[in-house]
């Protein structure tokens, strides 16, 4: 059996990163495209919950009921359907290709080296500013005179990734639904317009560590609909609220152990990605010889393309210049339950029940749901 065509994200007409413009757009920010049809508004809260997908939400109407009663719709994550890549999107309004945080794992050219963006740290020798340069939404919010603000985790706060993605946002540390809510609120009241972002991150973990349809994954959907119903409580007079995602999830039931397959390690200089979105940077020379066999052992379980294929073909959106080198000269994405992991090299991968970055609509499709607060 062929592999089916790959979905490419509806980059520009109703994937994740047309959500920041549109945001923009209807704050009156100049020069903003409202490709979501936003309703206008002063004062603008982007909930983000960390691994709630469209089709999990639709699947669970039980534990999401005040989630399930908004109005909305499926919009598109980026290729890989993955955090880093998808907050990247939601930071500059750009595809992934634009904005080049391009997946958990890519390599900087010219080092010969990987760079986890999750795990980025100062000390990596990789300037956030210089690897992400593309001015943020919530500088151009704030250059027109919106009141801007990210509501997140403490430990998040003045990260590279968080430089990277959030710069010209004023970091509001919360570690408690309760305080989630009560800074989400301070922020929408801030100046005669604001634009605020929450991030959650809870659901993820608990998809990661117990499985997206476990009963821990179910609770835990149980207290992101509740802490969605308080911030809509909580929106002040004219206010929007536009609750979205960064992915989905699935439980891959086949996992492929590159570091215990000798031929997926041939020719290999590097593999990043993850698990579900794999990139193979071959050494010099190889990359025919590593696409061939990346395919013959791979199969029809996996999209597997070259590199040019896969950008020329939209899976990234449009590839700024600098930025294609850090995807891998093939692509290996996963369509049905397989997992493409590394033990040696990837150990936290082991314990991982819950994955995520393929197209697939199980993690592609991500929710866009409104509220509006009291007229």
């Amino acid at each position: 059996m062929s592999a089916p065509p790959p979905p490419v994200p509806r980059y520009g007409t109703g994937a994740l990163s047309d959500l920041p413009p549109s945001v923009l757009a209807a704050l009156g920010v100049p020069g903003a495209a409202n490709v979501l049809g936003l309703p206008p508004a002063a004062r603008v809260c982007v909930l983000l919950i960390d691994g709630l997908g469209w089709e999990q939400l639709r699947a669970h109407r039980d534990e999401a009921p005040f989630l399930n009663v908004l109005s909305g719709r499926a919009i598109d994550a980026g290729l890989p359907a993955t955090t880093v890549t998808s907050i990247g999107s939601l930071g500059t309004g750009l595809p992934p290709g634009g904005h080049g945080l391009l997946g958990l794992q890519v390599a900087v050219p010219g080092t010969g080296r990987l760079l986890n963006l999750l795990r980025w740290r100062d000390d990596a020798g990789v300037d956030p500013d210089e690897f992400q340069p593309v001015p943020t939404v919530y500088e151009r919010a704030a250059a027109d005179g919106v009141a801007v603000g990210y509501v997140g985790a403490r430990h998040l706060r003045n990260t590279p990734l968080s430089r990277a993605a959030s710069r010209g946002a004023r970091y509001l540390a919360a570690d408690a639904l309760g305080e989630l809510v009560g800074r989400a609120e301070a922020a929408l009241r801030a100046g005669d317009r604001a634009f605020v972002t929450v991030y959650h991150a809870d659901l993820d973990a608990t998809g990661h560590r117990r499985g997206v349809d476990s009963a821990e994954w179910r609770f835990q959907l149980r207290f992101v609909d509740q802490l969605t119903e308080r911030i809509a409580e909580a929106l002040p007079a004219g206010a929007l609220l536009c609750v979205t995602a960064d992915h989905g999830m699935v439980d891959p039931g086949e996992r492929l152990d590159a570091d215990r397959t000798p031929a997926l390690r041939d020719g290999v200089a590097l593999l990043g990605g993850d698990a579900r979105c794999r990139y193979v940077y071959a050494e010099p020379g190889a990359r025919e010889d590593v696409l061939a066999t990346w395919r013959e052992v791979v199969g029809d379980r996996a999209w597997v393309a070259p590199r040019e294929e896969a950008v020329a073909d939209g899976w990234f959106g449009p590839v700024a210049p600098g930025m294609v080198e850090r995807i891998g000269d093939v692509v290996a994405v996963p369509h049905g339950g397989l997992a493409i992991t590394a033990s040696e090299r990837e150990p936290w991968l082991e314990h991982m029940v819950g994955m995520h970055g393929s197209m697939i609509s199980a993690e592609r499709l991500v929710p866009l749901l409104t509220a509006s607060g009291p007229t």
